[in-house]
């Protein structure tokens, strides 16, 4: 890896590899945003109705390749396993943190 994860991303990334909702959501700022497969969640509420669907639908573990920043923004690339057509892929995460929360991700 080219840095090292800050504490958020590390903790969200342990909490998606175990399945633990609670402890995924619990990274996500009060109004923080998400978009994936062209869809927008915007506060926690929507965020955990989206980390659950994802969850029991896909069953995804991330494994991390890289971390970069770009423009205040950390691009964290890993290869996705799970239930889904073409697994694994490779994918790239996009976070933005306001101090120990995420703010925002894209996933693309």
């Amino acid at each position: 890896m080219t840095a090292q994860l800050p504490q958020a991303l590390a903790q969200y990334f342990a909490a998606k590899n175990s399945y633990d909702i609670d402890g995924m959501v619990a990274q996500f700022d009060d109004d923080a945003s998400v978009r994936d497969e062209g869809q927008e969640y915007r506060g926690r509420a929507a965020i955990r109705a989206w980390i659950e669907h994802a969850t029991r639908k896909y069953r995804v573990t991330v494994e991390v390749k890289d971390v970069a920043r770009d423009g205040g923004r950390d691009i964290v690339s890993g290869v996705v396993s799970g239930d889904f057509p073409g697994s694994p892929a490779a994918l790239r995460y996009a976070f933005t943190l306001a101090g120990t929360k995420i703010t925002r991700l894209e996933i693309v």
